[in-house]
């Protein structure tokens, strides 16, 4: 009678067995995943967490992370990771933007300044600074080598790639340059007047920082004016360079 009880049992369990395998295999599996994306990016290996995200009264607004494992800055030989939502979520997205990518500066005449202007735009919402960086990739030229040289502005002891002098001497101080005004632009421009050449990139020249700041702003804008002034001496012909321009930012 007892063996018959076992059997019963056994043959209970290998029921009950084959029924969760059955049902497994005829009913879909459901696996759920965060999927962070937006028109333009991706994030591969989101975190997934309690809560986050913007909450918001009718007087402050806060953004959060709950229940995240591994959030924080670790740090080993030659490297840095801050991991975590709130070290990657910026309040303000980054973005950079120059208005005019072509500036021409039309018909230089001999002893007069020939001016062009463009706006340099900059976002930015991280944790560190933002800065923008520019070179040139050589002289102002024609296509046949015949090159402006980049201004010193007044002389003595004049202007340098990294530091602003006045430029105001058009019939004698000759040359290409630029000014920089408006927010976040670097202290050495004390006004309209005052110059730098830009680096040559193709002399081993560094890229020079033009705008730069560690805090938050939206759409801070500054503007650069490019300026030659050539001799009675200097060639006829179509001049032109190009400038890179670098926006970075850190956080």
């Amino acid at each position: 009678m007892e063996y018959l009880i076992f059997s019963k049992k056994i043959l209970q369990v290998f029921f009950f067995v084959f029924l969760l395998y059955a049902l497994c295999s005829i009913l879909p599996i459901k696996a759920f995943a965060d999927n962070m994306n937006s028109s333009h990016f991706q994030i591969e290996f989101g975190n997934i967490n309690i809560a986050s995200g913007n909450k918001s009264s009718s007087s402050y607004q806060i953004s959060d992370t709950l229940g995240q494992t591994a959030a924080g800055e670790f740090q080993s030989t030659g490297y840095i990771i801050l991991a975590g939502f709130q070290y990657i979520h910026s309040i303000i997205p980054f973005k950079f933007s120059i208005s005019n990518i072509n500036m021409n500066l039309g018909t230089i005449s001999p002893n007069t300044f020939a001016q062009a202007t463009t706006a340099l735009t900059v976002s930015f919402g991280g944790a560190g600074q933002y800065q923008v960086t520019t070179v040139e990739e050589g002289k102002l030229s024609t296509l046949a080598g015949i090159s402006i040289p980049d201004t010193a502005c007044d002389g003595s002891p004049g202007c340098t790639p990294t530091s602003a002098a006045p430029w105001t001497q058009n019939n004698s101080a000759y040359g290409f340059g630029y000014n920089m005004s408006g927010q976040d632009v670097p202290n050495d421009f004390l006004g309209g007047s005052y110059y730098r050449p830009f680096a040559d990139d193709t002399q081993a020249g560094i890229p020079t920082v033009i705008m730069s700041n560690p805090n938050v702003g939206r759409n801070r804008q500054s503007t650069l004016t490019v300026r030659a002034n050539v001799s009675n001496a200097q060639p006829n012909g179509t001049y032109q360079t190009i400038l890179n321009f670098v926006a970075t930012p850190s956080y």
